[in-house]
């Protein structure tokens, strides 16, 4: 059983500071998340203030922390390449998808074969998608290298934060 990522008196029982957004994760795949659904939604709130602590530009506005709330929908490849095709006019399927109103979608196929392929859990990749989501909530454009590169950065550092891989 891997670590949860909060401790006994994180966002598990306290709800989120009045300046964040409240965080709401539906599950849209019919079975895929089941009991997880609460872990990811936990590491979600976790994840929240040290993404809100990350703005895009220094000492510029953190528009994640104006939202009320933010709604992160767990949804199939075939769902997430139909918004992606019509919104991008891009007819693939994609890991996650930002709307700057406060809605990511995440796709729980794309993060089962990730997670497959770099041998962690599912869950632990739908996280990582929720972060990227919020950081781009908060301003953070991965279209140039530095950019990207820097977001990665950032969202990795995030992760192992908020759900450390065992040691090796």
């Amino acid at each position: 059983f891997s670590r949860w990522c909060y401790s006994p008196t994180s966002a598990m029982t306290e709800p989120a500071p009045p300046s964040l957004p409240r965080i709401e994760i539906f599950d849209h795949v019919e079975g895929a998340l089941g009991d997880s659904l609460a872990k990811l939604e936990d590491c979600a709130r976790e994840a929240l203030a040290p993404c809100v602590a990350q703005p895009a530009q220094q000492g510029g506005e953190v528009p994640l922390a104006l939202l009320d709330r933010v709604e992160i929908s767990v949804i199939d490849d075939a769902a997430i390449a139909a918004v992606h095709s019509d919104f991008m006019d891009d007819p693939t399927a994609t890991d996650v998808i930002t709307f700057h109103h406060g809605e990511i979608l995440v796709s729980y196929d794309t993060a089962r074969e990730r997670a497959a392929e770099i041998g962690h859990e599912t869950l632990r990749e739908l996280l990582l998608y929720v972060i990227h989501g919020l950081l781009h909530l908060n301003g953070h454009d991965d279209h140039e290298t530095a950019e990207r590169e820097r977001m990665h950065r950032i969202q990795e550092g995030i992760l192992d934060a908020v759900w450390p891989l065992p040691d090796s």
